[in-house]
């Protein structure tokens, strides 16, 4: 699998200190539009392999994360790079708006 879980523990290492810009994904099992986001996230994240991490946080799991990201509704994918917020979709659009994310990451 080409995506990391999140945790609190991992938050660091995985997306503060990390070499690559970051997608992380907040989602939860009950969430519909979050299953249907989840073969897309893996596709690109295999296509951006080495470029780019893709990190997934449970909000069940996780909430003070889910706080400090302000999550309001998920999915909420967000773009980062060290402690920088880069960019935010929100909901399942579709491939689209996901991979204009990951371009504008490699593109900074």
């Amino acid at each position: 699998m080409s995506t990391v879980t999140i945790t609190e523990d991992n938050f660091e290492e995985e997306v503060t200190n990390s070499d690559l810009p970051v997608v992380v994904d907040l989602w939860a099992p009950w969430c519909g539009p979050c299953k249907a986001l989840s073969p897309v996230l893996e596709k690109l994240a295999d296509e951006f392999d080495g470029q780019i991490k893709v990190g997934k946080i449970n909000i069940d799991d996780e909430p003070k994360l889910a706080q400090a990201f302000q999550a309001r509704s998920i999915p909420m994918v967000i773009g980062m790079k060290g402690e920088d917020v880069q960019d935010v979709v929100m909901g399942f659009q579709g491939e689209p708006p996901l991979r204009e994310l990951f371009d504008k990451l490699l593109a900074e």
